[in-house]
């Protein structure tokens, strides 16, 4: 009977020692992240918002609320609206992350109250006055398979897509993403900003050093008038994609960083 009893009470301490260190587990796998836990990301002409995939899920990971619009680039006023019904849904301070196109849309979104920081990855960060279109007839892209069609939508040449806009993400990846383009408005692509948000907010900035869609030039330039805290990584125009860890670290850096009013 003693022997007995010993290996019951020995089964019901380690019982309980198996709860303990599933409750510690359980404790340290919902965290919450220091700072601001609300991320929006904004994708870029030609993309949709399944390209964030790899990043979200990292940001999810690690504790973080993830929104991820998808706005149509019909119109830069349409844009606005979903990125910022996006932004007011978070119902509290966000990091607004914008690739590409969707720099534009976030440097005036990004003047919403509850938007506590600004992210560029490869992405325009316009001055007041300035367009994609002015920007990119100051220092030329490396790409010229920027076209028009007769509906006043620009796409790329499917042809170009991969080596112009996706040379570092694997091929099949590159070749759907050129058949399932979607076409940015001349309206979106035209459109002047009057108020950039990056003036009054914290910003950062991933510049894409093989970057066939924006000149890289351009990219240091904006990051560099910004004051924004800049790291550089030799990627294509989709960084995001191709690097989505160095894209979500810099993510988490602005959140844990920012200043929440």
């Amino acid at each position: 009977m003693k022997k007995m009893y010993g290996v019951v009470a020995f089964t019901v301490a380690l019982a309980g020692a198996t709860l303990l260190l599933k409750a510690t587990t359980k404790v340290e796998a919902a965290a919450a992240p220091v700072g601001i836990k609300n991320v929006v990301l904004v994708h870029g002409a030609f993309a949709d918002g399944s390209g964030w995939d790899a990043v979200a899920k990292i940001l999810e990971k690690d504790g973080y609320k993830v929104s991820v619009p998808q706005e149509p680039e019909t119109s830069y006023a349409e844009d606005q609206k979903y990125t910022k019904a996006a932004i007011d849904a978070m119902g509290g301070p966000v990091v607004l992350v914008g690739h590409s196109y969707g720099g534009s849309v976030i440097t005036e979104a990004g003047n919403d109250p509850n938007v506590a920081a600004l992210v560029y990855i490869a992405a325009f960060a316009l001055d007041e006055g300035e367009s994609c279109a002015s920007i990119e007839t100051a220092v030329p892209q490396a790409s010229k398979a920027f076209k028009p069609d007769g509906d006043g939508n620009w796409w790329i040449e499917q042809d170009h897509f991969a080596a112009d806009f996706a040379a570092d993400i694997p091929t099949e990846q590159a070749a759907f993403m050129a058949i399932a383009q979607v076409p940015i408005s001349t309206d979106a692509f035209t459109h002047k900003v009057s108020s950039p948000a990056w003036k009054n907010k914290p910003t950062w900035y991933m510049v894409a050093g093989s970057d066939r869609s924006i000149n890289p030039i351009q990219e240091r330039m904006m990051a560099k008038r910004a004051n924004a805290t800049t790291v550089e990584v030799n990627s294509s125009h989709v960084a995001y994609m191709s690097h989505p860890k160095e894209a979500a670290k810099l993510i988490e850096d602005a959140a844990t960083h920012a200043h929440v009013n």
